[in-house]
């Protein structure tokens, strides 16, 4: 590395830092505030991205063309995309964060100890979150209104997909939030400063608190290698849906088709379908005619291959496809023997995020439940709602598929720590 790049990497870092600093100093303003200032914000927020809706779209539609012009996938630029229907969706996104309580303060756990000592432990913000994600501008909002809600600070590093996109929209809600009182550094980005702002961000350590990746196998695993910030770590979606012996025809036919088709480019879209043996004549035949009606591409083993309709493209599943997150209109298709069969392919290619089974067997749904490590399970409802809003938690920032801390859709809650708060009086340990 030359000297000039050494000090325009200095530079970045400096420049980074001096963000997260401020938006440090910014967190401070939440620490007091009350529910209604921080509701206030959120419709604020809601209002404002209304208002400014032409600017955003017209924002993203630059985005999507240099994409769609540079050979991202459809699906990805249908995540990318950003219209009038889903913009008033995110500000409504920001209004039912509004209307859920609020975390911060809330006794975990409390009590008297036999000494006279009043023992509690408070929830509390964590104080700055990172965001490092990919081609995703709903997630700007989401991010921005969770960490305000739960009392923190957002650093936002977008990636170059939403850089238009992302721009106006922080833009937007930094005005929001002066206009009600509270600091623009509550939500503040980093996409000016590129990858070397990213790895920047990831060595804030005492400045940032917690940092959340949000993308692709390789930007999470580029985060928890290289980051001293601690990680909370979300994971990509090789999602399953095991139809069962007992299960209903026509509620798997819905159900698959949901949770492959609904929307591909998510996470928690299925990328898997098992089949029990014994309800493969009946089920397979309706489930892959309605998949590929909707156009999708069939990934199968032998026995599954045997049900395709005429005119299916089916291509011969391999080792790679039980692997694979497709995001895309692919779909792997496997026959099974038994449950346990169905349980060991899962345990061997899940990644931990979803796992549907369909059944009327209450045995076999104990089974699925009690047996899989994953972070959501669904028993006759498609994966598609391992979703914060779709599960109550309002917006979400992302989906854990870690142990600790956090799992599964991260809400207001997953966003704070704790406290223990002691009070006593006079009282001194013997």
């Amino acid at each position: 590395m030359t000297a000039a790049e050494v000090s325009q990497a200095s530079d970045v870092v400096s420049a980074v830092h001096e963000v997260a600093g401020r938006a440090k100093v910014a967190a401070r303003s939440l620490a007091t505030a009350t529910r209604a200032t921080k509701d206030a914000a959120l419709h604020a927020m809601a209002d404002a991205l209304l208002a400014h809706q032409a600017q955003i779209v017209e924002a993203n539609a630059i985005d999507c063309e240099r994409e769609t012009a540079g050979g991202m996938a459809p699906s990805l630029v249908d995540r990318l995309r950003l219209d009038a229907g889903r913009v008033h969706a995110i500000s409504e996104a920001l209004r039912e964060l509004a209307a859920l309580p609020d975390p911060v303060g809330e006794v975990i756990r409390g009590e008297r100890l036999p000494n006279g000592l009043s023992v509690r432990q408070v929830r509390v913000p964590m104080g700055v979150v990172g965001m490092i994600y990919e081609a995703r501008p709903n997630v700007t909002v989401d991010a921005a209104g969770l960490a305000l809600k739960s009392g923190n600070a957002v650093v936002l590093r977008g990636g170059s997909a939403a850089a238009e996109s992302n721009e106006a929209i922080v833009a937007v809600l930094q005005e929001a939030l002066e206009g009600v009182g509270l600091p623009r550094d509550l939500v503040t980005s980093i996409d000016a400063h590129g990858r070397a702002g990213a790895q920047a961000l990831m060595q804030a350590r005492g400045l940032v608190d917690v940092l959340v990746p949000r993308g692709g196998a390789d930007l999470i695993q580029t985060v928890v290698r290289t980051s001293t910030v601690p990680v909370i770590e979300t994971g990509v979606g090789n999602c399953h849906v095991y139809v069962d012996a007992s299960a209903d025809v026509a509620q798997a036919v819905a159900i698959v088709l949901n949770s492959k088709t609904q929307r591909t480019g998510v996470c928690n879209a299925a990328e898997t379908l098992l089949v029990h043996a014994d309800a493969a004549p009946q089920v397979l035949p309706a489930v892959l005619a309605a998949l590929h009606s909707s156009g999708v591409v069939l990934h199968t083993d032998d026995a599954a291959a045997a049900h395709a309709p005429e005119g299916a493209e089916v291509v011969a599943a391999t080792e790679e496809d039980w692997r694979t997150e497709y995001l895309s209109m692919d779909l792997a298709v496997r026959v099974v023997g038994s449950l346990d069969e169905a349980l060991e392919h899962i345990r061997t290619y899940s990644s931990g995020h979803t796992e549907a089974i369909l059944t009327r067997d209450t045995a076999a749904v104990r089974r699925f439940t009690t047996e899989l490590d994953s972070a959501a399970i669904m028993v006759n409802a498609s994966t598609r709602f391992t979703d914060g809003g779709q599960l109550g938690l309002g917006a979400e920032i992302g989906i854990s598929t870690q142990k600790l801390h956090a799992r599964g859709p991260m809400g207001l809650a997953e966003l704070t720590t704790s406290t223990w708060i002691v009070e006593g009086d006079g009282h001194v340990r013997s």
